[in-house]
């Protein structure tokens, strides 16, 4: 990793309280306008229910969050939840610590180094994993990592893929170029010859393979598995622990409806975010959707996590893992 693309890497994910709402004011699409504090603590909506807005990204992986939505699942529970849709990347726990959304959907590896700037965040508990979703996707030309000079990347969960990725393979990550981008603009650098290759999720590995690219493996083959929490911060969580609790229950219910009808849940995603039905079915069986609370596993992992960022420079130390990861609380308030 070069030295400016780690210097970024920290600006983005790393900032404080005002670089944070900077940057989830810029990612949030589709939704009410960004001002500082205005969802600090839980609105009312017209009907009485607490709101909740709940930031995620936009890709098949958010499926549960769709449907129960389409489903009117929330309001049913008593919770009237806004979806927050962001580029994906840290934006989402960004959202939640510049006080934009009181809950976000995140990966392990992209959330941990947040919580070193942002000790008030916390991790709930699980809603999905897999070590099949994300995808390597090399340039037409290239037919081995051998030959891989430049990578992109995205923060967090992207940068340990693609590092793992270069390790299981035998390479120094620091002789390769890792840039960091975007989803949405990586295919294109693919395509341009900007790049050789990519470590990335759906639907940007497909759009990898359809513009000059080939898909050449998925994360599990070298030992890669991310899990998905559902956060918050502490100052909302520790008066609305029975509010969270019900979002979370509905997200659960919404993982089995997922799991058990594909095509619903790909149909909702459609209505939700304009994701094509037909390409949502076909990778909604690489995830597994379940909810779970965290155990001494996913804790061990994280340790793991935390040890790479801090060998990368991109975080000081490791966050209080003890602390931010909220063992126990999956099972005293979600089930």
């Amino acid at each position: 990793m070069h030295t400016n693309d780690r210097s970024r890497l920290r600006t983005r994910g790393l900032g404080t309280r005002s670089l944070a709402l900077t940057a989830a004011c810029a990612a949030l699409v589709l939704t009410t306008a960004c001002t500082a504090g205005s969802t600090d603590s839980t609105g009312v909506s017209s009907a009485g229910q607490p709101t909740v807005r709940l930031a995620l990204g936009v890709d098949a992986s958010y499926a549960p969050f769709y449907l129960a939505v389409e489903r009117g699942m929330f309001k049913k529970a008593g919770v009237n939840v806004e979806l927050v849709k962001t580029e994906g990347g840290p934006a989402a726990s960004q959202a939640v610590t510049a006080g934009t959304a009181q809950i976000a959907a995140n990966a392990d590896s992209t959330a941990l180094p947040l919580m070193v700037a942002n000790p008030g965040l916390r991790a709930l508990g699980i809603f999905q994993s897999s070590d099949r979703y994300l995808k390597v996707v090399l340039r037409d030309g290239i037919d081995s990592p051998q030959q891989i000079r430049t990578m992109a990347s995205i923060g967090g969960l992207g940068l340990y893929a693609t590092h793992q990725y270069l390790k299981h393979n035998g390479i120094d990550p620091k002789s390769v170029k890792i840039l960091e981008s975007s989803p949405p603009e990586i295919p294109g650098m693919l395509e341009q010859g900007s790049i050789d290759a990519y470590v990335l999720f759906e639907p940007w590995a497909a759009r990898g393979d359809a513009a000059g690219g080939h898909i050449a493996g998925r994360i599990g083959d070298f030992g890669v598995k991310y899990v998905q929490w559902l956060l918050a911060d502490q100052s909302w969580l520790k008066d609305n622990e029975d509010v969270a609790g019900k979002v979370f229950k509905v997200v659960a219910e919404a993982d089995k409806l997922v799991t058990d009808d594909p095509a619903a849940a790909a149909k909702a995603s459609e209505q939700q975010v304009k994701l094509p039905a037909d390409q949502t079915a076909k990778v909604l069986p690489e995830i597994t959707f379940a909810a779970r609370g965290i155990d001494d596993t996913d804790v061990t992992e994280s340790e793991k996590i935390a040890g790479f960022l801090v060998e990368q420079k991109l975080i000081k130390k490791s966050p209080e893992l003890g602390t931010t990861l909220l063992r126990g609380w999956y099972e005293q308030h979600a089930r």
